[in-house]
């Protein structure tokens, strides 16, 4: 996942509930914050098994630049679980 890094994504929004009830963690989050919690909870949860959350701004994303503002939502993170899925299913096939 990757969002615009800018003052918008990482001040808080408001909550409107007139549908259902919102989680209390997205009350007052940002909508960086509400991803990373997003994220965590379907990994927690094992409906993924990993994945990545990153941020770029308009200004370095076109040369590359980005954060990750948790770690365990890096790029590196999701490459390692991802090639250590190939791995175990490359040796499976094998047998």
């Amino acid at each position: 996942m990757m969002l615009e890094d800018c003052e918008r994504s990482t001040l808080p929004v408001a909550v409107r509930q007139t549908h259902f009830p919102v989680f209390p963690e997205f009350v007052g989050a940002s909508y960086s914050d509400r991803y990373q919690l997003l994220i965590n909870k379907l990994i927690r949860e094992r409906l993924y098994d990993s994945a990545c959350f990153l941020m770029s701004s308009a200004t370095t994303g076109p040369r590359g630049g980005f954060r990750c503002p948790d770690p365990g939502l890096s790029f590196a993170q999701l490459a390692a679980s991802l090639s250590g899925k190939v791995i175990a299913h490359l040796s499976l096939k094998k047998r």
